[in-house]
């Protein structure tokens, strides 16, 4: 199969290509920069996800595709987050109809359908742009929401690509700079969080359990497309022992710092209208806050979900625990890389 990887530059984009490499599978990715994938045999497409002649170039002759490219970070204009995460997967979802491609996997986030509150043993909610959190999880809302269009369209009129969303939630492992590069540099520098008392139960996802679930949802796309699956280890933990374990694995045994959940909401709000004012102002660019307040959302209210759907459907369980993880994640030395969903 003639599979294109968008994103494959990232840590779980790197994977998936791979993956489907090491399957026989004949993949090409697409991203900005050389990515090194070339030196291990795929084709390396260089072009913007935004650019809709890129896109269509790459996706030309192609089987399937699994788009991962998406702009993650906590902070930055909403022009951009749109231009990324909702221009990319328009050009990736128009280019498939273009060219007759018969599948698309698209990678979403648990975030689209969080409005701020625990979720306790919930599935795949609804993507909700309203509702959803901050200007990346309201771009991906969007995004999935015109991905899974397309699949309604494709259905009634007969042309278009059946059509996946998967939402992985806190992917994370060795090669890891988006997620656990953060928390060991903030406890090395003594500055590593817990808000309130630390205990909300939190899903995560060892990478190599991401990236067999979205393997194995290109693999079955067409039996149940139109569907939304969130993709976690199924093992939630207190947020504060993650964190901790992360830290161990990169060789800091601290102590977290605690912080009121009050204080934290006030800084985090504060640190908003900073954001919001330099957007305003055409100087917002990406930065690395120690709060905001969608973080202290995050770090203070459950988000758990029940998997039996995405296991059944996609006829996936994760094969490596967390403890399995933490282990892996210390051997490489809590070693550096890249994230992207």
């Amino acid at each position: 199969m003639k599979v294109l990887v968008t994103g494959a530059s990232g840590m779980l984009g790197g994977g998936v290509a791979r993956a489907l490499a090491a399957r026989g599978d004949d993949v090409s990715v697409l991203q900005r920069r050389p990515s090194g994938l070339a030196d291990e045999g795929l084709r390396e497409i260089l072009g913007d996800v935004c650019d809709p002649a890129a896109v269509s170039r790459a996706v030309r002759g192609q089987d399937a595709v699994v788009h991962l490219a998406a702009k993650v970070n906590v902070t930055g204009a909403w022009k951009d987050y749109v231009r990324v995460n909702v221009g990319g997967t328009r050009a990736v979802v128009d280019a498939c109809i273009e060219h007759g491609v018969p599948r698309l996997v698209h990678t979403s986030s648990p975030s689209v359908a969080h409005a701020g509150t625990s979720i306790v043993g919930e599935g795949a909610g609804p993507a909700d742009p309203e509702r959803a959190r901050g200007s990346y999880a309201r771009s991906k809302a969007i995004a999935e929401r015109i991905a899974l269009t397309a699949d309604a369209r494709a259905r009634r009129d007969g042309r278009g690509p059946a059509v996946v969303a998967i939402r992985p939630h806190l992917v994370w492992g060795p090669g890891d700079t988006q997620l656990v590069a953060r928390i060991i540099r903030r406890a090395e520098s003594g500055r590593l969080p817990v808000i309130g008392s630390g205990a909300a139960l939190v899903d995560t996802t060892y990478i190599d359990n991401a990236v067999d679930a979205l393997v194995a949802a290109l693999d079955r796309c067409e039996q149940i497309r139109g569907e939304a699956f969130v993709v976690t280890n199924g093992e939630p933990r207190p947020i504060s022992e993650i964190f901790a374990a992360w830290a161990r694995a990169g060789g800091v045994d601290v102590e977290p710092k605690r912080i009121p959940t009050r204080v934290a909401l006030l800084a985090g709000s504060a640190v908003d209208v900073v954001t919001a004012l330099r957007e305003r102002l055409g100087d917002a660019d990406d930065v690395d806050p120690p709060l905001t307040r969608f973080l202290v959302e995050q770090l203070t209210t459950a988000h758990w979900f029940d998997q039996r759907r995405t296991r059944e459907a996609l006829g996936w369980t994760p094969r490596v625990s967390l403890e399995e993880g933490f282990a892996r994640l210390a051997a490489s030395g809590g070693e550096a890389g890249r994230l992207v969903a």
